[in-house]
């Protein structure tokens, strides 16, 4: 029997994880959904378990692949938004994988916005509402402000649809779907980063940003894909 060329798709909301594979109809072949117990961060307030997470995903691909009767010609990633995962100099999580309904020390945003101009100003240029870690920027901000010896030990921040790509490519990079989506970290106008990113320092932690219409080669259980 020929294999059925199939993309695979994983589906990361915050309840439930699916993973799928499409035929080339656009019709689904294969559907899993799983749901994971949270864990509490250092501060008490329920997450996701970034690690969990990470290894039912490597381990989910690779069982599809090991399936003889599908060819996966190609990978791709949706998750939920506001969600950064910050990678140390060895390639791993520094932090939980923080809740964007994780309050916002009100102090640390009414500082914020006095310094760099009020929040009309900054929402109208980064075109995101006042969120708290709603605005995944803001959660860098948190970090560098109350907590600087974790922060100290980032060196790069992934939102979390790129941080699923990294598991497979182990290549960094930003997506500007990703940085664009109310985290307050774009300027709009002049289409670069905000000046306040630049002003924190924080525009290190960044990583490049990959183009949308390009694809990264992968080998998965010896097997070339994209």
């Amino acid at each position: 029997m020929q294999a059925i060329p199939v993309i695979a798709i994983f589906d990361i909301g915050k309840t439930n994880k699916k993973f799928f594979l499409f035929n080339e109809q656009y019709q689904i072949v294969l559907e899993q959904t799983v749901q994971f117990e949270e864990v509490c961060d250092e501060d008490g307030d329920a997450c996701d378990d970034v690690e969990q997470l990470s290894t039912w995903v490597l381990e989910t691909l690779a069982d599809a692949f090991a399936q003889k009767n599908f060819h996966i010609k190609a990978i791709n990633f949706s998750t939920y938004g506001a969600s950064f995962v910050h990678l140390d100099a060895a390639g791993k999580p520094v932090t939980p994988l923080y809740n964007y309904l994780k309050v916002f020390p009100e102090q640390l945003k009414q500082d914020f916005y006095a310094t760099y101009g009020g929040e009309t100003k900054i929402s109208l240029e980064t075109a995101s509402p006042v969120l708290g870690n709603l605005n995944s920027g803001m959660q860098l901000y948190f970090l560098k402000n109350t907590k600087p010896d974790v922060y100290n030990r980032i060196v790069v921040s992934l939102h979390l649809p790129q941080y699923i790509s990294y598991l497979f490519t182990q290549k960094k990079y930003a997506d500007i779907t990703s940085i664009g989506c109310h985290t307050q970290l774009w300027n709009f106008a002049s289409n670069t980063y905000h000046d306040w990113v630049e002003k924190e320092n924080m525009i290190d932690k960044l990583p490049a940003v990959f183009s949308s219409s390009e694809v990264l080669q992968v080998t998965v259980n010896g097997i070339e894909t994209k």
